[in-house]
């Protein structure tokens, strides 16, 4: 705690601060990109899930299965060794874009399919009867309504992925874990252990906490305009009455 206070502790932190920049642009650039893949298979499983077709659903319910109950450090270890041990040297950054998004898209496609199954049977049924396919009845009718289900837990995904890009420090990354622990440790700049670990707290902060506040906000709105709903349809029933 001594560096806490320490001026020349601050003033390596300072002397040194592209290295935080550095690793908060690359945690923040494959947070991003895993992102994306993530939303991409997520919502695709999500999909099959809810086709009402077996095949579809039981290889979405393998991917959904196996990737929740292994940890990510193990997914992510065995792509980064098993693609060097095959001769194929995989960018430590795409590595983790790779197994961040395939780990998250297992729970987007877990939020995707209990958002399209808490809208009622009975959609469903009046868009077959009249004439909708498959494609046409999810994008016209359900999924604008499974929207403002999906959203807020999509969020909090989003900010559980940026936390767990510091996973990729256990491979060697480049990520702000890792730069972090690298200069703490390092010949010229060891020792400014607490300085160095407030400012990599704190620029996690700037990316997860206006997410945070963003699902809460949207949660809080989503619940007004639900109650305002409800409580115009009951003064029109009134009113029928």
């Amino acid at each position: 705690m001594e560096s806490l206070f320490s001026p020349e502790a601050w003033g390596k932190v300072w002397t040194y601060r592209s290295t935080f920049l550095l690793g908060f642009g690359n945690t923040l650039k494959t947070a991003v990109f895993a992102l994306v893949l993530a939303l991409c298979l997520g919502v695709a499983f999500g999909l099959m899930a809810t086709s009402g077709k077996r095949l579809l659903q039981g290889i979405a319910r393998v991917y959904v299965e196996f990737i929740q109950n292994t940890p990510l450090l193990l997914q992510m270890c065995f792509l980064y060794y098993a693609l060097a041990f095959s001769g194929h040297n995989m960018n430590i950054i795409l590595t983790g874009i790779a197994s961040l998004g395939v780990y998250h898209g297992a729970y987007v496609a877990e939020v995707v399919r209990a958002g399209i199954q808490a809208i009622p049977r009975g959609q469903f049924e009046a868009a077959q009867s009249q004439g909708f396919g498959y494609v046409q009845y999810m994008y016209y009718i359900i999924l604008p309504q499974s929207i403002k289900i999906i959203l807020p837990p999509m969020v909090n995904q989003a900010v559980n992925l940026i936390k767990n890009t510091s996973c990729l420090y256990i491979v060697g990354g480049a990520d702000l874990i890792s730069l972090t622990y690298s200069f703490v440790t390092g010949v010229n700049t060891g020792g400014a252990y607490a300085p160095a670990y407030l400012i990599c707290g704190l620029l996690f902060f700037v990316m997860c906490f206006p997410l945070s506040s963003l699902a809460s906000a949207w949660e809080t709105s989503l619940k007004r305009r639900d109650a305002r709903s409800a409580e115009v349809v009951k003064k029109l029933e009134e009113g029928v009455a």
